[in-house]
């Protein structure tokens, strides 16, 4: 859909931005941008990064969005739509290092920093602005500094609140930096549709339209009861982002909430006992995560992706918090069982462990049937025998095989 493609409006050359104290910060295209470091002569062509025909796009170059290329796109769908793009794979610890180094200069400017992710935060300036200048002068600053640092650039929202700020350096990109003044919070946002609204997605925007609802003016001067009957509490809060009030600070820690592996097979899989051993290997990676990040978390998610892109996922909250592997493959072992599928064709599974919490503040319980040098040690053990050896170094018995690594055929 187009809901999201808005025009950058004009910029004085001179516009107050007193009480713009926060940014959004956001690379363009920062996966793409950044493994075209090492490509330079691919600079301005389609380039698509994904892994795989059966995969999907992490990424791809403004080139090749005009194409119809997105993110998450299956990569056999965004090779049909550009099939002259060149295809790259993902080179994640260059992804990492980069990450770091922006978070770093964001970090010189000010300690309020919100990451969002690798390629984008949330900074509050406001202590900054006697030290560094006006807001738009930091934002300025921030985008030359990453740009002569790190080789890519970045496009930067200023604004009074962070539903603003997030809006206007989506409307800056590429490579560009809008700044809204306090005055203009209410005409900017009113002006555009509300699919521009956080929250708002496709289910929503359609509910919206059926009430006659196309832009933000229009949502705004519809009464906030009629907004909760249609939908409920989330209505009111659209109703508040409708007339630019967004009070959330900042937040310059943001605590993990899940963790999670997920495996897209060369080919469908049907056969359950096969997926039981996909799900184990995930079911570990998830637990090492867990305990690599000093966290254990108590609900188990599964997710299962069938060959026509049908997806589905399944919960379950344990009474007790855990990190172990063993622990989080009976949850999703007995969910997938559950789900009674008789041979159906499976593309993609997935496992997660949500409601994390620190793991010193919540002990991992140990089974009543489980000996005194438990499943926990066990893992634990193998923590230590991959950070010696290597990530293939030791894996559950039933994972070792005729098979390669992780039990997957060679």
């Amino acid at each position: 859909m187009s809901r999201r493609r808005f025009t950058r409006p004009a910029q004085p050359d001179h516009l107050d931005d007193t009480g713009c104290t926060i940014l959004h910060v956001d690379m363009d295209a920062f996966y793409a941008s950044a493994t075209l470091l090492s490509h330079p002569d691919l600079v301005g062509t389609p380039v698509i990064i994904g892994g795989g025909h059966r995969g999907v796009v992490l990424s791809a170059t403004y080139e090749a969005r005009e194409f119809g290329v997105t993110s998450a796109m299956p990569m056999s769908r965004a090779r049909r739509l550009c099939p002259q793009a060149t295809v790259l794979p993902p080179d994640h610890a260059l992804y990492a290092r980069i990450s770091a180094a922006v978070m770093a200069t964001f970090h010189d400017v000010t300690p309020l920093v919100e990451p969002l992710s690798l390629d984008e935060a949330f900074l509050d300036v406001a202590g900054a602005v006697r030290r560094l200048g006006s807001p738009a002068t930091i934002g300025a600053a921030i985008r030359d500094t990453v740009a002569d640092e790190q080789g890519i650039t970045c496009s930067v929202g200023v604004a009074p609140t962070k539903f603003v700020a997030k809006l206007a350096s989506g409307l800056a990109k590429p490579d560009g930096m809008v700044v809204v003044p306090v005055e203009d919070v209410v005409p900017f946002v009113q002006q555009l549709p509300v699919g521009a609204l956080w929250g708002v997605g496709d289910r929503t925007e359609e509910q919206l339209h059926r009430l006659g609802l196309v832009t933000v003016a229009d949502l705004a001067h519809t009464p906030v009861a009629t907004l909760r009957r249609a939908l409920g509490e989330h209505g009111a809060a659209l109703h508040e982002l409708a007339w630019g009030r967004d009070p959330r600070p900042v937040a310059p820690t943001r605590t993990e909430k899940s963790v999670g592996a997920d495996e897209t097979f060369a080919a469908d899989i049907d056969d359950p006992a096969e997926i039981h051993r996909r799900l184990l290997h995930l079911s570990h990676k998830v637990g090492g995560r867990a305990r690599d990040a000093g966290m254990t978390g108590r609900t188990v998610t599964i997710r299962v992706r069938f060959a026509d892109f049908t997806t589905i996922t399944r919960s379950r909250t344990l009474r007790d918090p855990t990190d172990v592997g063993r622990d989080i493959y009976l949850v999703v072992r007995d969910l997938f069982d559950a789900l009674g599928l008789q041979r159906a064709r499976i593309r993609l599974v997935g496992v997660r462990l949500e409601g994390l919490t620190d793991a010193d503040a919540t002990p991992v319980q140990g089974m009543l049937d489980e000996p005194e040098h438990g499943w926990r040690d066990a893992d634990l053990a193998m923590d230590r025998a991959r950070a010696r050896f290597g990530a293939g170094a030791v894996r559950p018995a039933s994972l070792v095989s005729r098979d390669g690594p992780e039990g997957r055929p060679t």
